[in-house]
């Protein structure tokens, strides 16, 4: 990999395993998402026509394709709240340990 040269003017060391790790992870957890958006795309008249039946076939739909942001977010504040977890037990950790 190339050194890039930062604002200041130095330049950047190569990755380090962590850095690797961190990237590998979230591409890894963006692939699954948009899994999971094609998915549900895809079953989405599935979803209409069974829980939304009583209504004609548009408008069943529309709600079944208004269900999935609720259903996303749900999943991100999860994440959100067991990174924010994860970050504060660390800290926790860290701080009291003996110097």
């Amino acid at each position: 990999m190339a050194n890039v040269v930062t604002a200041g003017g130095t330049k950047a060391g190569p990755m380090t395993g962590e850095e690797k790790k961190v990237i590998f992870a979230s591409s890894l957890g963006t692939v699954f998402e948009w899994y999971d958006f094609y998915l549900y795309g895809s079953l989405a008249v599935y979803i209409g026509a069974t829980f939304f039946s009583q209504y004609p076939e548009t408008t069943r739909n529309i709600f079944a394709l208004l269900a999935l942001p609720p259903a996303s977010l749900s999943g991100r504040s999860a994440r959100w709240f067991s990174a924010a977890w994860e970050t504060s037990s660390a800290a926790n950790t860290h701080s009291s340990s003996p110097s």
